[in-house]
């Protein structure tokens, strides 16, 4: 299945805990394709935190979504990100965004596919555009639309910094 994964650090060597994270993740079962190029953005939450390192990857994977999402939070978990306050500072985040054209929503434990704050995050929509440029939101406008739309409000930029992949 060609699955998007979103990819956030912002706690130590954010480039390097990013690269882990794509390693762990190959590890896991999830053959990453294509990287986006990486991208800063302030942080949603609690402001008192450092910005984010934030990139999407594109992968084929035989994980069913919830195995997915036990793979994603393992590798979290394995690059030392503990429970905290919700949009806190963290040392990775690995959101599942799209699988397929698969759309899940099940309360127990918490999955929803496509994820449902993608289409409201430019630190999501603008790498993501950068692997699809021709996907289309929920409402049928293009992907472009909606970073105009958030680009206002929403202060993300290109990192300058390149992809460290760790094995």
């Amino acid at each position: 299945m060609l699955v998007y994964l979103g990819l956030g650090s912002n706690l130590g060597d954010r480039a390097g805990n990013l690269g882990a994270a794509v390693a762990g993740l190959e590890r896991a079962g999830v053959d990453v394709r294509r990287r986006s190029p990486l991208y800063e953005s302030a942080p949603v939450g609690p402001p008192d935190q450092p910005w984010y390192l934030n990139a999407v990857v594109e992968a084929e994977t035989t994980l069913a979504p919830r195995e997915l999402l036990a793979a994603a939070k393992a590798v979290e978990a394995a690059l030392g990100r503990r429970p905290g306050p919700r949009w806190g500072p963290r040392p990775v985040d690995v959101d599942i965004l799209l699988y397929g054209e698969r759309q899940v929503d099940e309360r127990e434990p918490w999955l929803t596919i496509p994820h449902p704050e993608m289409w409201r995050r430019l630190f999501v929509l603008l790498p993501l555009r950068d692997l699809r440029p021709e996907l289309r939101g929920p409402d049928g406008r293009p992907i472009d639309a909606w970073i105009r739309a958030l680009a206002a409000e929403q202060p993300v930029r290109p990192a300058g910094v390149a992809w460290r992949v760790d094995t």
